[in-house]
C-alpha cells in the first residue's frame, strides 16, 4: 500500500475570475487485482499491456486504486508531477524478493493478460482471493512460482551439463585443495 499526500492548492478559475482552493487530502493506493478490474471494466481494454496510458487514463486507473473513501475530484485533478511520478514507480516496484533464472525466463507467451485471465490462473492454483488485494507484481510472482513449480523438471542439454559438471568439480577442487 502507498500512502501519499497531496497539498492544497490554489487556482485560478477563469469562469468565475476568482481564485478557488482545493483541499488536500491522504490518500491510499493499493495497485491490485482490484484496481484493474474496475480500471479494465471502465475502459474495455487490457490495463497490463505495453501501450502508453493517456494522462485520462492514468488518473483514471489512480482513482481505481484509491482505496480512501470519498476522496474529492479536485484531490486528483491537482496530483503535483513529483507524486505522480512516486506513484509509478509503485505500480512498477516488483514488491519481491524472488528471482528467476535465466532458464526459466526463456519464451513467453503472446497471449494478453486481462483481470479475468489472472482470476482464473488464481482459481487454476487455487490461490485465496484474498490475494487480488495484494499488489500486482507480487500476485503474478506466485503465479509465475506456481506455473514453474507444477511443470516437469526439465532436462538439461549435453553442453550444459558438462559446463555445471565442470563448475562443480572446479568448486571441489578448490575446497578440497587437490588437482583432481
Amino acid at each position: 500500500m502507498l500512502t501519499v499526500c497531496i497539498p492544497p492548492i490554489e487556482l485560478w478559475d477563469e469562469t468565475k475570475n476568482e481564485f478557488v482552493g482545493t483541499k488536500g487530502a491522504t490518500i491510499q493506493l493499493e495497485h491490485s487485482l482490484v484496481a484493474i478490474s474496475k480500471w479494465e471494466s471502465r475502459w474495455n481494454v487490457p490495463f497490463l499491456t505495453k501501450d502508453k496510458k493517456t494522462p485520462e487514463q492514468l488518473l483514471d486507473y489512480i482513482k481505481c486504486m484509491t482505496i480512501t473513501q470519498n476522496v474529492p475530484q479536485d484531490v486528483f485533478n491537482t496530483i503535483p508531477k513529483k507524486i505522480l511520478n512516486r506513484i509509478v514507480e509503485y505500480i512498477n516496484n516488483s514488491m519481491t524478493a524472488t528471482t528467476f533464472s535465466q532458464r526459466e525466463t526463456k519464451g513467453g507467451s503472446r497471449e494478453i493478460i486481462t483481470s479475468e485471465l489472472i482470476y482464473f490462473w488464481m482459481i487454476s492454483y487455487g490461490i485465496p482471493f484474498e490475494c487480488q488485494k495484494w499488489h500486482l507484481n507480487r500476485l503474478l510472482t506466485l503465479i509465475r512460482i506456481c506455473n514453474v513449480k507444477n511443470q516437469p523438471a526439465k532436462k538439461m542439454g549435453k553442453k550444459e551439463l558438462m559446463s555445471r559438471n565442470a563448475q562443480l568439480n572446479a568448486a571441489r577442487r578448490k575446497k578440497l585443495n587437490t588437482r583432481g
